[in-house]
């Protein structure tokens, strides 16, 4: 026997040894197969899949990666999933797809333009993340803010967890095959959306609320324009009823899915809805309530079927807490500055638009650069230096769409942050994903997640 008669066929991975040869005999009880360098390989055809099956070892589970460029994932996110056959027997999340790396650029800018850069984190309800960031600075240097600011930046953050609500409903649907869920869910977001633009100037990532107040004053229709968003709304929010919570088959595939009791909420530090869910009415808003919520008549909703079906409910019950919040807040409202009065911290940002739309008044440029070298130079160092923020450290939180979002600040004294660190909500709540999955099928998984509602540009920060 030659060498070449002792290796296997280099082309097909084939055993061409005399033992070899022997073991690619066909058996009439199982498929056609034949013996490579990596097993046993069969070619499956007609009606002996059931005898390949038996012949093969029950105990084999599957590998399967899901994402993270998947549609159901809610972004960059990558699912490890052990199966065994549809059921789940092991899940984990592989993060940082996206690393934005927002903590760390916040070092290396201003405190006021550190506002551009955390607005970007949670791309679904960027008010949020202004918000918290902002009340650390605040915090920090010791102000408050004039009331018309702290009502308007509840009014602001309220239609954003309106916007947000309903992209998990969008989402969620799409995911789950409800396609009619996706269109009228983005429909509702782009009224929200559209009313955001014409109050702030854009429809995302604003870097409205500043340290210190907002960046403007709101436009001189914008009573009329919310009350006629929050209309539009009180006839749209009932159909949702209709479609989705009285549909047997949206029921279905929520109710009993995704369930993570009170005890595993805590134990993981779950906040937002699921914990809701569970049944501990925890919601910063009231517990540790924050720019004037203590003076505002809401409920808070909460269930204790712990599910995906809760999670929905939940959500839906708070798009109506909601446009109650904004409409106590417009009856409250009185005229006054949007921006603390010191002008060593109040970015120059009450500014008159010109004619045409863009850019400063004449009078506005004509007082700063013709009337005054001390403004101009006051101006200059301001926008270029920043103001400084005494040492120390603080904590403040506020309640996002999906939970509690907190803001760790560390000054040195300086223009900069010496440490911005950001508990984000989604990161916290995703490791919950293992206990909300496994043991499940895998088409529940795709619901668990939506129940969480997870934004990765938070995850990955």
């Amino acid at each position: 026997m030659t060498t070449s008669d002792r290796i296997a066929d280099a082309s097909t991975g084939t055993d061409t040894t005399a033992e070899g040869s022997a073991s690619t005999q066909h058996d009439a009880r199982y498929a056609e197969h034949r013996e490579t360098t990596e097993g046993r390989v069969y070619t499956v055809s007609g009606g002996d899949w059931d005898d390949v099956l038996s012949d093969a070892d029950q105990s084999e589970r599957m590998i399967i990666n899901m994402g993270p460029q998947h549609p159901s994932t809610h972004g960059v996110l990558r699912l490890v999933l052990e199966m065994e056959g549809e059921t789940v027997t092991q899940l984990r999340s592989v993060i940082g797809y996206l690393h934005t790396g927002i903590e760390k650029n916040t070092e290396y800018r201003t405190w006021t333009q550190g506002v551009t850069f955390v607005t970007r984190m949670d791309y679904l309800s960027p008010l949020f993340n202004e918000m918290g960031y902002c009340l650390a600075v605040e915090k920090l240097l010791g102000i408050e803010v004039p009331r018309r600011a702290q009502l308007l930046r509840i009014m602001l953050m309220e239609l954003n967890r309106i916007a947000s609500h309903f992209v998990y409903i969008a989402t969620g649907g799409m995911e789950l095959g409800a396609t009619t869920a996706m269109t009228l869910g983005f429909r509702e977001r782009e009224e929200v959306l559209h009313l955001l633009e014409h109050l702030t100037g854009l429809r995302m990532n604003h870097a409205f609320i500043r340290p210190g107040g907002l960046a403007q004053d709101m436009p001189d229709d914008f009573d009329e324009k919310v009350t006629e968003f929050c209309k539009v709304m009180d006839k749209r929010l009932p159909l949702y009823d209709k479609l989705f919570t009285g549909q047997p088959i949206w029921r279905n595939r929520l109710k009993g899915v995704g369930y993570l009791p009170l005890d595993a909420c805590l134990a993981l530090g779950v906040t937002g809805p699921v914990l809701r869910s569970a049944g501990l009415p925890w919601d910063l808003r009231k517990v540790e309530p924050y720019s004037g919520y203590d003076e505002i008549d809401f409920e808070v909703p909460t269930s204790t079927e712990a599910d995906c079906w809760a999670r929905y409910l939940l959500r839906v019950e708070e798009m109506h807490q909601s446009l109650r919040i904004v409409r106590q807040v417009q009856k409250m409202l009185e005229p006054g500055p949007v921006m603390v009065e010191d002008r060593k911290i109040a970015w120059p940002a009450q500014l008159s638009v010109s004619s045409d739309g863009m850019g400063n008044s004449l009078e506005h440029v004509r007082k700063i650069m013709g009337q005054s070298m001390e403004s101009l130079i006051h101006h200059f160092k301001l926008v270029t230096e920043g103001f400084r923020v005494p040492p120390g450290q603080v904590y403040t939180a506020v309640e996002s769409p999906r939970g509690e979002l907190g803001f760790h600040a560390v000054s040195d004294g300086g223009t900069k942050p010496l440490r911005v660190h950001v508990r984000e909500p989604s990161f916290v709540n995703l490791q919950a994903m293992p206990a909300m999955a496994e043991g499940g099928l895998v088409a529940d998984v795709i619901a668990a997640i939506a129940s969480i509602d997870p934004v990765m540009g938070g995850v990955d920060r």
